[in-house]
């Protein structure tokens, strides 16, 4: 989790390489009308998310469903949102791939992706970081991607 350019789609690769489960790329599953909201430089409200949530929610509870794990990349910026995910599993632990705002959006100048660098503010304000009680490990963006991996792996 995390904001755009924090290296989720990077690092949720790897992680599920690692693991051997499938990888779902959270982007994917946005609705054509989002994208467009998106690459508009319009943030996307809760409502225009829920469609979304739902979709990831449904990735995950067929995977425990299935017993195969998955590793998801995805924003899941608000606790609210988080909590939508873990009703497709309860055990859901996230991965909040944190940094600066310098670092972000220098990263969010990649060609290609419909995230225009200029939603990176209205992202920062809208994420609420991981709560005491939600499982889950916070890390440095700033660190290698082989750290970072270690990093998840070690974690309990």
């Amino acid at each position: 989790m995390g904001v755009s350019g924090c290296g989720k789609s990077a690092v949720g690769s790897l992680l599920a390489g690692a693991l051997g489960v499938p990888y779902v790329e959270g982007d994917d599953l946005h609705a054509p009308e989002n994208v467009a909201k998106m690459a508009a430089g319009m943030p996307l409200d809760d409502a225009d998310r829920a469609g979304w949530l739902a979709a990831l929610r449904e990735q995950i509870a067929a995977a425990r469903a299935q017993g195969s794990g998955l590793v998801l990349s995805c924003s899941a910026l608000k606790r609210s949102y988080r909590d939508v995910l873990r009703v497709g599993d309860p055990a859901l632990r996230f991965v909040h791939l944190d940094g600066p705002r310098d670092v972000l959006s220098r990263r969010m100048q990649r060609a290609g992706h419909f995230m225009p660098p200029s939603l990176l503010d209205s992202q920062l304000a809208t994420l609420q970081p991981l709560q005491a009680d939600e499982t889950g490990i916070v890390l440095d963006i700033c660190q290698p991607l082989a750290v970072l991996l270690a990093q998840i792996l070690r974690a309990p």
